[in-house]
């Protein structure tokens, strides 16, 4: 029987008023007995997860729903900010996250990451009427980012590895409201992953230009809680839906034929 999905819109402080399971997280057995596998995002990515009136769609909530599928339970998904995703994950309020988020040396201290399943980049947005044309043009400049992201983490160069020099960072929670400060003028750039910019780009046709330059080259995986039986799984399961081409079917349906972020690690590799 095709497996119901348990869509939990709820503010940070609501998702965490669940039982908790720490550590390593719970197992398989536990998740079953339960019957349900909660999931942790931010639905303000699409075309990753995103809300379609009341319900959260997009290509990371079709790819948990065949996870939880093939695990025999339902999926609920925690609605919360970015930021709050890994501590939420650390402190048992979530089973795994699924959240358009890249594998970096930073995260994987906190967190164990499955395969990738998808090639992504940090993107930049510019007003149309900008002289800014490529990444070295972000130097001195006042650049807006989604808190908590890589793009935050790069333009902020907290390490002074980045390339980049930007002036001052402004962190938003939505990327929209990012793009309302650089179509008002208060900022000169947007960093945000390459499929959610184009989108803005799109909406903003007259107002905002997605630069052809990427600032980053990254991968998307899920994470789960450091050591987790689950991972595992995970992994096996991201596998049977790139062979069964069902990973492309889901990744078509959002971003059209062809326009695919790329393979599984079982093929190649790929916030």
């Amino acid at each position: 029987m095709k497996k119901r999905l348990l869509v939990l819109v709820m503010a940070a402080a609501a998702a965490f008023s669940m039982t908790a399971y720490a550590g390593s997280g719970r197992t398989l057995d536990e998740i079953q007995k339960d019957g349900k596998i909660v999931m942790a995002t931010n639905a303000e990515f699409e075309p990753f997860e995103y809300k379609d009136d009341d319900k959260i769609v997009g290509i990371d909530v079709d790819i948990a729903t065949a996870i939880a599928d093939e695990l025999g339970v339902d999926l609920e998904i925690s609605d919360i900010a970015f930021e709050s995703t890994i501590p939420a994950l650390q402190a048992g309020k979530a089973d795994f996250i699924a959240a358009g988020m890249s594998v970096t040396e930073d995260r994987k201290k906190n967190v164990d990451f499955t395969d990738p399943y998808f090639n992504a980049s940090q993107a930049i947005l510019v007003a149309k009427d900008s002289d800014i044309t490529g990444r070295d043009g972000l130097n001195g400049k006042t650049v807006g980012v989604q808190t908590g992201t890589t793009g935050d983490s790069y333009c902020t160069d907290e390490d002074g590895t980045s390339d980049v020099k930007v002036g001052e960072v402004k962190r938003y929670e939505k990327g929209m409201d990012a793009v309302s400060d650089l179509i008002a003028g208060r900022i000169d750039a947007v960093i945000i992953d390459n499929f959610v910019a184009g989108k803005l780009a799109e909406k903003n046709p007259d107002k905002v230009v997605k630069l052809d330059e990427a600032l980053t080259e990254e991968e998307y995986a899920m994470a789960l809680p450091k050591g987790s039986e689950l991972t595992a799984k995970f992994n096996d399961i991201l596998a049977e839906l790139t062979e069964s081409g069902k990973l492309d079917e889901i990744e078509s349906k959002y971003l059209g034929d062809g326009t695919t972020g790329g393979e599984t690690e079982a093929e190649t590799e790929a916030e």
